[in-house]
C-alpha cells in the first residue's frame, strides 16, 4: 500500500470497563446472558465458572467494526466468500464455555453453513474469530478459543495484532493469516491509521492496492 505504517501510528487507546464474576454455574451465566442482552450492549465471556462482562468503548469498537471492514474487503477482493456471525453467542455447554466475540466468520466453511442458522453442537466452529482486548481479560481466550477448536484467531490490543493458528489443540502465533497469507500485519495498521481521518478513502485505496496486486501476481 502507498503509504507505511506501523503499529506506533496508532491513538493511545482506550479501553473496556470489565467485571468478572467467580463461581457461576451454566444457567447462572445463562440467566445473566438474557437479562443483560434484553437491556444493554455488554458482551459475555463465559469459562467455567467464571464470567466476565465487557462494556466496549468508543475505541474498541471503532477498531472492531474497522477489523471487520478490513476483512470482509479481502474476502470480496480476493474473490472469496463469507457467512458473518458478528457477535452471535458461541455457547458450548459440554465444555463449559461460552463466548460473544468481537467478529465471528465462516470463510473456508462457509458453504456448508450458508443459508441458516449455525448449530454448533453438529456444525464446525467458525473459521475466523476476532477479538479486540484493550484492557486486562480475566478469561484466557487463547485456550477458550482453542477449546472450541476454532482454527483461527486474531486479537488486537489497539497496538499490536496477533494472529493465532490452531495445532494439536493449542494455538500457535505466526506472522500471517492463513486465510490471507498474501496480507502483511503492516497492511491493517495502515488501514487503520488512515481510517482515523477518513474511512471511505482508506477503503477505497486498500480495493485499489488489492486489484494493482492481484494484477501483478
Amino acid at each position: 500500500m502507498a503509504t507505511p505504517a506501523t503499529a506506533d501510528a496508532l491513538p493511545i487507546a482506550h479501553g473496556e470497563n470489565r467485571v468478572a464474576f467467580q463461581g457461576m454455574d451454566w444457567l447462572a451465566y445463562q440467566q445473566m446472558k438474557a437479562l443483560l442482552n434484553e437491556r444493554t450492549r455488554a458482551r459475555l465471556t463465559y469459562d467455567r465458572g467464571t464470567l466476565e462482562i465487557t462494556m466496549p468503548s468508543e475505541l474498541h469498537e471503532f477498531y472492531a467494526r474497522l477489523i471487520e471492514r478490513f476483512i470482509v474487503i479481502l474476502v470480496v477482493e480476493l474473490g472469496m466468500k463469507i457467512k458473518t456471525l458478528g457477535s452471535t453467542t458461541l455457547d458450548r455447554e459440554d465444555l463449559e464455555r461460552g463466548a460473544e466475540p468481537d467478529n465471528g466468520y465462516y470463510i473456508q466453511n462457509q458453504s456448508r453453513v450458508a443459508g441458516r442458522p449455525i448449530n454448533l453442537d453438529t456444525d464446525p466452529p467458525p473459521d475466523l474469530v476476532v477479538e479486540v482486548d484493550i484492557n486486562h481479560t480475566d478469561i484466557d481466550k487463547n485456550a477458550l478459543y482453542a477449546a472450541m477448536g476454532v482454527p483461527e484467531f486474531w486479537r488486537f490490543n489497539g497496538k499490536v495484532w496477533r494472529i493465532y493458528q490452531l495445532r494439536d489443540s493449542a494455538y500457535r502465533e505466526c506472522d500471517r493469516s492463513p486465510t490471507f497469507p498474501s496480507i502483511a500485519k503492516d497492511d491493517l495498521y495502515q488501514f487503520l491509521t488512515a481510517c482515523q481521518q477518513d474511512e471511505v478513502e482508506a477503503e477505497l485505496n486498500l480495493r485499489s492496492w488489492l486489484r494493482e496486486s492481484l494484477q501483478q501476481s
